[in-house]
């Protein structure tokens, strides 16, 4: 026997794993969208490598959190609004879902804000760059099949490496990155508490359980599919942690060695240019610029999904207009109307993207709460409820998101609030 025969069954798996990813590794990378690399930049930039630690706990929430969402959509083959619905009723349903649509129209309003600030570094104005993303990213769904636009999307998180080449051209000190990722620090200081619970809260926001468990639906995947479905998740998580974890070396190794403040991404491109150089501060802005069309696509897709399952209208990318105009139309009014409001002279979108950040929290702890008792209802899940272990873990992280977003949200609206104590 040779060894191409000997190798035919990993090859077979290996086929059917190539078929399945997809859902798990777009969820976790299109969360660094733009508020997020926002996030991770400020974290390196003014506190340098003393939250690397973290990262690992972050990508630990963020599998198991995504793991539950997958193996609801594998094992049910219903997304998490429909499942919803069935079990809080309409009423409930809609309350959520309302919540949902103001704050993913703001956060795709940030997205269009992301687009703009990257190529206005390149000197290209907003009334080009803007109006050109929303086209494209309509004609990429609305003329797309679910095959094609996933391929397109996967494409578009391996263009994440793009941070992880502009770390490394930072040329950090690696033995005190190596020492920071494994030493675990805490200040209780105003910024650093803030910006401690930022990182986590931009890292697992509702909107994502909500898209991935729908695209896992419309692409079509069953229980014989979930161990594949399960390395996905595992695989876009880490990737994605390794993403922001760059994001941060490369901000921490170049502005706060150098005392640089900042506040947005943009900021972080502009200030790396004189201090990491040309090539780093490109890749950091082409990073912007992918991350920001990557979102401004999936957010208002993961809006429509939602809204459609829970009124039981027909939606997929896969169909056509006449199948699903109300699919479409939703998708269609969020991209104009984020892209329209960042044509407006607006001088900020900070407290747009505060709401949204707000609104996010108040949320996550309903849909992470309902997830649970969702994936721990036999009748629903049948064996694959969660396990003893996996429960106990799974209820610590809901209950330290709860706590930390309960702070996000108090932060949001009371900003002085940490300075008291």
């Amino acid at each position: 026997m040779t060894l191409w025969q000997r190798l035919k069954p990993i090859r077979a798996r290996l086929v059917v794993l190539l078929a399945v990813i997809g859902p798990g590794i777009i969820t976790a990378n299109v969360d660094n969208d733009a508020g997020g690399i926002t996030t991770y930049s400020v974290a390196g930039a003014h506190f340098g490598y003393s939250l690397l630690w973290m990262l690992g706990l972050v990508a630990l929430a963020l599998i198991v959190v995504q793991e539950m969402s997958a193996r609801l959509g594998v094992v049910t083959g219903k997304g998490l609004a429909d499942l919803i619905r069935e079990s809080l009723g309409v009423r409930a349903t809609a309350v959520i879902i309302g919540i949902m649509l103001i704050a993913n129209l703001a956060n795709t309003v940030s997205e269009f804000a992301g687009v703009a600030a990257s190529l206005e570094i390149f000197g290209i104005s907003k009334y080009l760059s803007v109006p050109l993303a929303a086209v494209v990213v309509w004609l990429l769904i609305v003329k797309g099949s679910y095959k094609s636009v996933e391929r397109i999307f996967l494409a578009a998180s391996a263009l994440y490496l793009a941070y992880v080449a502009s770390g490394v051209l930072a040329n950090p000190p690696w033995p005190d990155v190596l020492r920071a990722a494994q030493t675990p620090s805490f200040r209780f200081e105003a910024g650093y508490v803030t910006i401690f619970v930022t990182v986590i809260g931009t890292t697992i926001a509702p909107w994502m359980q909500f898209y991935q468990q729908s695209s896992i639906v419309d692409k079509g995947l069953k229980i014989a599919d979930y161990a594949y479905e399960r390395l996905d998740v595992v695989a876009g998580s880490l990737f994605a942690v390794l993403v922001a974890a760059f994001i941060t070396i490369a901000c921490a190794a170049t502005l706060y060695a150098n005392g640089v403040r900042i506040e947005t991404a943009k900021d972080a491109a502009l200030a790396l240019r004189p201090l990491a150089g040309p090539y780093a501060a490109t890749l950091f802005a082409f990073g912007l610029l992918n991350a920001s069309v990557f979102s401004a696509a999936i957010l208002p897709l993961s809006t429509a999904y939602v809204v459609c399952e829970a009124f039981g209208w027909e939606a997929g990318v896969s169909r056509d207009w006449k199948d699903a105009p109300v699919f479409f139309g939703i998708y269609t009014a969020l991209i104009a109307l984020g892209a329209g409001i960042i044509m407006l002279p607006i001088k900020s979108l900070v407290q747009a993207m505060l709401a949204s950040q707000t609104l996010n929290g108040v949320l996550l702890p309903v849909i992470l709460v309902v997830m649970l008792a969702l994936i721990n209802d036999r009748r629903l899940m049948g064996r694959f409820v969660n396990g003893r272990l996996f429960n106990f873990v799974a209820w610590a992280i809901v209950v330290a998101l709860i706590v930390l977003t309960g702070i996000l949200v108090i932060t949001s609206v009371f900003p002085g609030f940490l300075g008291k104590f």
